[in-house]
């Protein structure tokens, strides 16, 4: 069972029902999918896929578990977090998608680094990755944002939608997080974890 994680401005929760109409919207977009893998064909299909994850615990090896990502003013729905633990369970990989019109307003990074320590204080997860088309700048300066190194720029390694493209991977390890965090001033794993909260 997921617990909600607040921030400043958001809240990341398990999606419901409700959440299938507008992420289909926005992951229907050109400029959304033309990076994502995946690509949900209808608002039903949306609706099957949250129940499976409602009986699902985001630590499940092999598994992408989906967050919705909500304004704590009102709790309307803004993006998605995608959390996959790998085959060995100490390895994650993270990915985000946020609706065009909530864009450029610091809402991926506020939400990926909460993710992050998520991941690296409650998960104890040692090394988190993501793997990102060069083509998508935007994201590739999320990640350095939030403190992740480039390891890898792989030629024409991927087979996506009909064609050979690159394939960038950025990653962090949880010393490194920790390190950052208390260069800061911070606590490692300044995570608000709670149950439903009431939005203000």
């Amino acid at each position: 069972m997921f617990q909600d994680i607040v921030t400043d401005r958001l809240i990341l929760r398990d999606l419901g029902p409700a959440d299938a109409e507008f992420m289909l919207f926005y992951r229907s977009d050109p400029e959304v999918s033309r990076y994502q893998s995946w690509e949900p064909a209808s608002v039903d299909q949306l609706r099957s896929y949250f129940e499976e994850l409602a009986g699902m615990d985001p630590d499940t090896p092999g598994a992408w578990y989906q967050l919705g990502i909500a304004l704590r003013s009102s709790g309307e729905l803004i993006g998605d977090c995608g959390i996959h633990i790998l085959d060995d369970p100490r390895l994650a990989e993270i990915g985000i998608t946020v609706a065009p019109r909530f864009q450029s307003r610091g809402y991926a990074t506020e939400a990926l680094r909460a993710v992050v320590g998520y991941l690296f204080g409650k998960l104890r997860k040692h090394r988190i990755s993501a793997s990102i088309d060069p083509l998508n700048t935007d994201s590739i300066r999320l990640m350095q944002r939030l403190g992740f190194r480039q390891e890898a720029h792989m030629i024409g390694s991927l087979w996506f939608k009909g064609q050979w493209v690159d394939d960038v991977v950025f990653a962090m390890l949880a010393r490194e997080w920790a390190g950052d965090q208390q260069s800061r001033g911070n606590d490692p794993t300044p995570l608000a974890v709670r149950g439903p909260v009431d939005t203000p």
